[in-house]
C-alpha cells in the first residue's frame, strides 16, 4: 500500500469512528429509533452526501453499531473467562455472568440497543448473528469443558420438551447432552433477565445489594446447567 492509500485508509477509519461516536451520542440522548443520519452530519460538521458515502442508509449505522456492541460485549465475556480459566466451573461461570452485567452497566444505552426494544422499521441482517452469538459461545464452551473435566451434575428433561431439546442441541452443540443444552438456554435468558431488570430499573425498590444478589443468582444459574 502507498503511503497515500495508507493516509486515505487511516482517514477513512477515523471519520467512521466520528461518525460511530456521535450515533452512539444521539443514541444515549433520544434513542435507536430516533437516529438521523442528517442529525450525525450536522454535529460533525459535514453534508449528508459525504456521510453516506461511510454509511449509506440510517439500517448501515445502526448495524455497524450493533455489531460494535456485541463485539465489545464478546469480548468482556471472553476475557473473563480466559482470565478465570483455573477457577472451579462455577466461579468462571459467574465471572463471565458479573462481567456481562458489568459491560451493561458501562454501556447501558448500546445495552439496550442490542437487548432493548426492537428498533421500528429496522431488520437486522445476518452480519449480526455471529457477533451476538459470542456470549453463547463462551458459555456453551464453560459447559463443554466441565463435561470433560469435572463432569456435569445428572440433568433431565420432561418428555415433552424431550424433542425441543434434542433440536436445539443439534442446532447449537451436538456434542452436549440436550438436557444440558436446554438448560442453558433458559439460563442465557434468565442472565439476560437479571441484567435487563437492574438497567432498566425493575430492581428498584426491590433489590438493594444488586452485586450480591447478582452473584448468588448467578451461581445458581450454574447449578441449573449442571455445573458442580
Amino acid at each position: 500500500m502507498s503511503t497515500t492509500q495508507g493516509a486515505r485508509a487511516r482517514a477513512r477509519r477515523e471519520v467512521t469512528a466520528a461518525i460511530k461516536d456521535e450515533a452512539r451520542r444521539q443514541l444515549a440522548e433520544d434513542g435507536a429509533a430516533k437516529l438521523s443520519l442528517r442529525a450525525v452530519a450536522r454535529e460533525l460538521g459535514m453534508v449528508s452526501s459525504a456521510l453516506y458515502r461511510y454509511f449509506p442508509s440510517r439500517d448501515e449505522l445502526l448495524t455497524a453499531l450493533i455489531i460494535d456492541a456485541y463485539d465489545s460485549l464478546g469480548e468482556a465475556a471472553e476475557r473473563a473467562r480466559d482470565e478465570a480459566a483455573d477457577a472451579a466451573p462455577v466461579q468462571r461461570w459467574t465471572a463471565v455472568c458479573e462481567a456481562v452485567r458489568g459491560w451493561a452497566l458501562a454501556h447501558p444505552h448500546e445495552y439496550a440497543l442490542i437487548y432493548g426494544s426492537p428498533v421500528p422499521g429496522y431488520s437486522a441482517p445476518e452480519t449480526t448473528v455471529p457477533p451476538a452469538s459470542r456470549v453463547g459461545h463462551v458459555f456453551i464452551g464453560l459447559v463443554r469443558d466441565a463435561r470433560q473435566g469435572t463432569g456435569l451434575a445428572p440433568l433431565t428433561v420432561p418428555a415433552e420438551l424431550r424433542p425441543e431439546a434434542e433440536r436445539m442441541a443439534a442446532d447449537l452443540a451436538p456434542d452436549l447432552p440436550p438436557e444440558a443444552v436446554s438448560a442453558l438456554i433458559a439460563a442465557w435468558a434468565q442472565l439476560f433477565g437479571l441484567v435487563g431488570f437492574e438497567l432498566f430499573g425493575q430492581f428498584n425498590r426491590v433489590v438493594e445489594d444488586r452485586e450480591t444478589f447478582f452473584r448468588h443468582a448467578a451461581a445458581g444459574l450454574a447449578h441449573g446447567v449442571g455445573l458442580r
